[in-house]
């Protein structure tokens, strides 16, 4: 009886993880061919097929956090319903297209459904304390399948049907999540506060901004999402000059990223269980600018550019990893959901840059100029970790407080509070507590 409500908390996470690979998967089976098919369309150049490719980054970053606010005003599913419904169009908008001005349009529209926030929202609404890490969890896994599978579903489509052919498919998977959104998903609890810091918060923005250790990772996930997208502008025309079938280019990304996914394994032991998470994150954008440079550097598809292009994707995935856990870390207590969603707009509008200067470097300089431009940012990524803090492993906690509280008067009274922070707006007191924490003392202090 006791294993019924997690079972259920699975099923429903289970179901939001779905809504993000059938959305993610339609984002991202262009990359790999956006710059070979993408030529087939009227008025195409390199800068215009590689801002195409980057551009629902854009209309991402802008719509993210305004589209999680209007989640608290008009509920979860709603604003998820509708962000479907605009990728749906967007969708078919470039399937119809036949200038690269209607795939960017297209494109522009898909990302505009932004439904990332109001989707974490909804987990953290209907999971429990104890299994929400492993629901975040399920969902950034989700990511990283769907972004796996598109390397290879995205070039056999391609070779079908054109462009068109995955703006199809991808109309079609988010029609389907539309239908799991309806049927599986449930409404959250009223008056529910369990997600309350997986939404941004208007009134802690401003502390967001002024946090030193925030700002460092929001550029940190703007430059590791620019080098994607820029890598994704180059990659696909090395493999062609090399004389391989656009159909199977695949062959090469497919088996480099699955072993990539287990490589980064024992790494990511380290930074999380060893608590080395600084040194690992040094470590991996040490390989990402030397693998960058070696993508430069290798004179096309030869072994050494694939070893390159395996260091490039274990670099990468790590990174995607621990980046999202060092920020849960490092944002102060109330602060969650606004750090998230500012470091989501700055990783989307990395995305939309890394496509816009990807295509202006190779339509005016060359392929290897785009990933020398990479391995810079890399470059510059790793002086600014140097003086990254470690972050503190915490237990975040939230309760509802109608009176104000002094944060330093609470501090001082209730042992392993660290942080205190008492939001008016939403009369929410938020903790964040290490392992001398006593709740019998909090509770006593609350009275």
């Amino acid at each position: 009886m006791s294993s019924a409500k997690p079972v259920s908390e699975i099923r429903v996470v289970g179901a939001l993880a779905l809504l993000y690979v059938f959305r993610m998967l339609g984002l991202f089976m262009v990359f790999p061919v956006m710059m070979l098919y993408g030529r087939e369309y009227a008025g195409h150049t390199p800068f215009l097929l590689g801002a195409a490719l980057g551009i629902y980054g854009l209309t991402q970053a802008v719509f993210q956090i305004p589209l999680g606010l209007l989640s608290d005003i008009l509920g979860r599913k709603p604003v998820i319903f509708l962000g479907l419904v605009i990728f749906v169009i967007g969708s078919v908008v470039a399937a119809y297209a036949d200038s690269v001005w209607g795939l960017m349009i297209g494109r522009a529209l898909q990302g505009a459904g932004a439904i990332a926030s109001a989707v974490l929202a909804l987990v953290g609404d209907l999971t429990s304390e104890q299994n929400r890490t492993r629901a975040m969890a399920m969902i950034g896994a989700s990511i990283g399948l769907s972004f796996a599978v598109a390397m290879f579903v995205g070039p056999m489509l391609a070779a079908a049907g054109g462009l068109s052919a995955i703006f199809w498919v991808s109309s079609v998977l988010a029609a389907i999540g539309i239908v799991v959104l309806l049927k599986a998903v449930p409404n959250p609890p009223k008056h529910s506060v369990r997600g309350a810091e997986g939404i941004a918060v208007p009134a802690l923005f401003g502390r967001a901004f002024k946090n030193v250790h925030l700002l460092r990772l929001n550029f940190a996930i703007f430059i590791l999402h620019f080098v994607l997208t820029a890598t994704f502008v180059a990659a696909p025309l090395v493999l062609e000059a090399a004389g391989k079938a656009n159909d199977s280019h695949w062959h090469y990304y497919l088996p480099v990223m699955l072993l990539a996914f287990v490589a980064m394994v024992p790494l990511m032991f380290v930074a999380e269980r060893k608590r080395k998470v600084k040194g690992v994150m040094l470590l991996s954008i040490a390989l990402l600018t030397a693998s960058l440079l070696g993508l430069a550097v290798g004179g096309g598809l030869n072994w050494q550019w694939l070893v390159a292009i395996f260091v490039f994707f274990t670099a990468f995935n790590l990174l995607e990893a621990t980046l999202p856990s060092w920020l849960s870390k490092q944002a102060p207590a109330g602060s969650k959901g606004t750090a998230m969603g500012v470091y989501s707009t700055c990783q989307f509008l990395g995305a939309s840059m890394g496509g816009f200067a990807g295509g202006y470097i190779v339509q005016n300089h060359g392929v290897s100029e785009v990933f020398f431009l990479a391995a810079a940012g890399c470059g510059l990524w790793f002086l600014v970790a140097l003086f990254m803090k470690t972050p503190a492993y915490l237990t975040s906690m939230c309760m509802p407080q109608l009176q104000p509280v002094s944060a330093p008067a609470l501090m001082a009274s209730v042992p392993g509070v660290v942080e205190c922070a008492w939001v008016a707006e939403q009369q929410l007191l938020y903790l964040k507590v290490n392992d001398s924490f006593e709740q019998h003392a909090l509770d006593t202090y609350l009275k």
